[in-house]
This record gives C-alpha cells, sequence and structure tokens, in this order.
C-alpha cells in the first residue's frame, strides 16, 4: 500500500499521526490476510495492540498498566473503522473498557509477529523514501553491534545461553544485536540478533551479512574495524552496495606490503587470506574486491594523540570525503546510546523468545517514528535532523500527545499542535566535543587483612 506521499505531504509531526499514515489500518487487513491470521473485530486489534506497545516503549518507565491507560484515555476512532461493540458502548458512557492488564497482555502475546515484522520494513521503507527526495542525497548506514541482557528463564537460557569465565557460568541470558542506522536522518532498518554463546552463536560481521540484503539501493555501508573484514566487503560488494570501512593496523598493512604511510591513496585488489577461506568456505575460488586503500593521519577534535586512519573503500570520492564521511560514525554510538537508554532495551523483560523479536521491533519501530518527527520538524526549521536531542524531543511528545488526542475541538488541538512544535523546534543539542580523557577501567578492589578481635 503506497502511502509515502501521504506522508510527505503532511504537516502533523507527531508520532500517532505518522503511525496512522504509515501504517493505516487497511494495511493492517491486508498483513494479516497474508499471514493467514483472522481477527475479530475486537477492542485490542493488532493495529491497537502495536500502537500500545510503542506508546508502551516510548514512556520513561512503560509498563502494561500505562498503554492500557492511553487506551482508556482515548483513541481516535479510525483504529476501529468496523463498529466494535465495546468501544462504541464505553463511547456512548455505557460500560466502561477494563482497567485490568490481562486482556492487553494476552493481545501481545497472540499478536503475529510476521505482521509486527511487516510493520517495521513498511513504515522505515515509505520514511527512507522520503528523506531521500533531496536529489543529492546519497544514503549512508552506519552498522555496529551491542548486546542485551534478558531475564533468566528456561526457554532463554536455551536459545541465548549466558557467558561463561572461569568462575562459572553467568546468571543472565545475552544475545547480540546489530543494527544499521541512517546517516543524515538516524532512521534505522529492523535489527537483526542471535546469540553471543552456544553452539549458535552469531557474530556482527554474519548478522551484517543478513541485513545487508533489506538495504536500500546503493546505500553506503560504513563499519568500523570490527567490520573492516573481507567477508563483509565482498558482501557488500555482491549486493552492490559501496564500503567505507576502517582497517586495523596490521590488516591495513598486509594490504599495503609495508609500513602505512600518511598521504597513502592507492587501489588495491583485496583477496581472501587463508583465515577468510576457513571461516567462510563458501567463497568462490576467485572472490576478490576491488577499491582504494586509503591512509590519513587524523588529529582527534578532543585533543588526544593523533593516529593513522586506515580505510578501504570502493567509493570514487576525493579521500578527504570519504574521511569526513567515515568521520560521522560516531552518530551510532549516540543512537545505540538513545535506544538503550531513552527506549530502554538495556535490558529486556520478556520471558519468551518471541516477545523478545517483538519487544525489539517494536522498539525499532518507536525509534524511527521519533526519528521521523526529528527530520520533519528540523525539514521545517531548514536544520539538519541530528542537530536535535532524540530525548528531549521524546520527552515533549510525551507530554503533548495524549491532550492531542483528547483536544475537544479542533482549535484546542490546533494550538496544542502548535505548542508542540515550537517545543521541538527548542530541543536542539548543545555544542560540544567529544571528552578529551581517556577511557578507564574499574580499579581493582583492594585486600585488607583480616581483622583479629
Amino acid at each position: 500500500m503506497e502511502t509515502g506521499g501521504t506522508v510527505a505531504a503532511s504537516h502533523e509531526a507527531d508520532v500517532l499521526a505518522l503511525f496512522q499514515q504509515l501504517l493505516p489500518v487497511e494495511f493492517f487487513w491486508a498483513a494479516l490476510k497474508q499471514a493467514k491470521v483472522r481477527e475479530n473485530n475486537r477492542v485490542y486489534s493488532s493495529a491497537v495492540v502495536v500502537w500500545l506497545m510503542i506508546w508502551q516503549r516510548l514512556q520513561a518507565q512503560g509498563t502494561l498498566e500505562s498503554a492500557v491507560l492511553e487506551l482508556l484515555g482515548g483513541l481516535p476512532g479510525s483504529f476501529w473503522p468496523r463498529p466494535c461493540k465495546r468501544v462504541e458502548q464505553a463511547a456512548k458512557g455505557g460500560c466502561r473498557l477494563s482497567k485490568q492488564t490481562g486482556a492487553y497482555n494476552k493481545a501481545r502475546q497472540e499478536l503475529s509477529l510476521p505482521l509486527l515484522e511487516q510493520c517495521c520494513d513498511h513504515a522505515f521503507q515509505q520514511l527512507i523514501e522520503q528523506a531521500e527526495l533531496a536529489p543529492d542525497r546519497r544514503p549512508a548506514f552506519f552498522f555496529d553491534g551491542t548486546t542485551e541482557r534478558m531475564p533468566h528463564c528456561e526457554e532463554l537460557v536455551e536459545a541465548y545461553p549466558p557467558t561463561t569465565n572461569q568462575h562459572g557460568v553467568s546468571h543472565w541470558p545475552v544475545l547480540r544485536l546489530l543494527v544499521a542506522h541512517d546517516l543524515d536522518t538516524g532512521l534505522a532498518l529492523r535489527p537483526h540478533w542471535g546469540p553471543v554463546n552456544g553452539s549458535q552463536a552469531v557474530s556482527e560481521q554474519g548478522l551484517l551479512e543478513e541485513a545487508i540484503e533489506r538495504l536500500p539501493s546503493r546505500a553506503i555501508v560504513v563499519g568500523d574495524a570490527n567490520f573492516g573484514v573481507f567477508s563483509v566487503a565482498y558482501a557488500a560488494d555482491q549486493h552492490g552496495h559501496p564500503v567505507v570501512l576502517r582497517l586495523t593496523s596490521a590488516r591495513a598493512q598486509h594490504l599495503a606490503g609495508g609500513p602505512l604511510q600518511d598521504g597513502t591513496d592507492r587501489r588495491i585488489q583485496w583477496k581472501p587470506s587463508r583465515d577468510d577461506r576457513r571461516n567462510h568456505p563458501q567463497l568462490p575460488a576467485a572472490a576478490c574486491v576491488s577499491g582504494r586503500l586509503i591512509v590519513r593521519q587524523v588529529q582527534p577534535s578532543n585533543g588526544a594523540e593523533p593516529f593513522l586512519l586506515a580505510l578501504f573503500t570502493t567509493l570514487e570520492d576525493a579521500p578527504e570525503q570519504v574521511v569526513e564521511l567515515y568521520g560521522k560514525r560516531w552518530n551510532i554510538e549516540v543512537d545505540l546510546r538513545s535506544l538503550k537508554g531513552t527506549l530502554r532495551l538495556e535490558e529486556l523483560t520478556c520471558t519468551s523468545k518471541e516477545m523478545v523479536a517483538k519487544e525489539l521491533d517494536v522498539a525499532m519501530l518507536a525509534y524511527n517514528l521519533v526519528r521521523a518527527v526529528m527530520y520533519l520538524t528540523a525539514r521545517k526549521a531548514g536544520l539538519e535532523p541530528r542537530v536535535f536531542s532524540f530525548t528531549q524531543v521524546r520527552n515533549v511528545l510525551q507530554v503533548f500527545l495524549p491532550r492531542i488526542a483528547t483536544a475537544a475541538d479542533e482549535r484546542t488541538k490546533r494550538r496544542l499542535y502548535d505548542d508542540m512544535q515550537y517545543y521541538l523546534s527548542q530541543c536542539k543539542l548543545p555544542q560540544r566535543k567529544r571528552s578529551s580523557y581517556p577511557r578507564g577501567v574499574w580499579p581493582k578492589p583492594k585486600t585488607y587483612p583480616a581483622r583479629h578481635a
């Protein structure tokens, strides 16, 4: 269903309006039909449940109760285009909807995961197409990985084994999460994940090879030294994506055939090493990636010691442009902080493998909706989307959206919307530099002699 034009022409920059424009109820009906899932006309329809899960994720302390209260406070009637008896009775002051969370929780458990994945992909595709309206815009996606901790339960321990070390087995199941974020807007692909430990453990590079299939056409793949390996460059090249990958000093020297020198910009043929072929036996015998090795001495803005930055790229841009592009990779660190801190993905609370998948997908959908609001606000103000604070924008939306949704008349709604737009425009980040101090470690605990009586 094509709704990108509606979004592009819309002046409404709030997550509820965007949600209904990107994912109208008709989209849910079509997706349910495709997934061969039958759904009765009920209060907690799939569209309602997905929105409530998004709203729950956007709250500072999102609980099931806060989501149910969002429903009780009043949702637009467009969520139920087919008459729902319970909703109509509640609207007329008859039998009120229950405040208990049991029905909502059951609906979350029954929500179709394939439908939710379609929602994430469909919303992302429309938003990224809208963001690419500028004729000179070339999409570039930064890849990075992180880990997520989950509650200890039998199903999750089996699916995502805890970490082990010399002291034994940890208590918490852990998964590895890979994200890919657009350089300009911060919009993100639906994430990929897998176990960190055990026989089914996955690497960040392996997850990238899966995720790359859903990147927009010709999007640039940008990765740090962890992704500066042959398998990543080859996978991107095979899918028609240019790369800008940082190399470790050892790998760069191997490709250069000697010590690194500032100012290097030479064409190379990157061929897999013996270790590359052992780890990826499916590589063809003639596997090779043609590109350039660029080496530049970089002076960090935080006053740290200068260092040699080695990049492999298949772009034809000037070396300074390639280095500048890679220099923006720090944005994904901030994006991960927004996901794990503001949207509370530091530690998941669900206790089943399927609910873990749903919560991760919903979190990314919620993240993209906020990013879209930031993009629309920035475009209206003639600014870059990344000058705005994700957390501040989320906080403004959290206050104004319930009031807009329950406004008594159109005039009140417009006034609240204008107020929200004003305060959104004030959510700009301060001009600041990255910290100048080096990373540190916690000091080792001191051992004191036993106290004698």
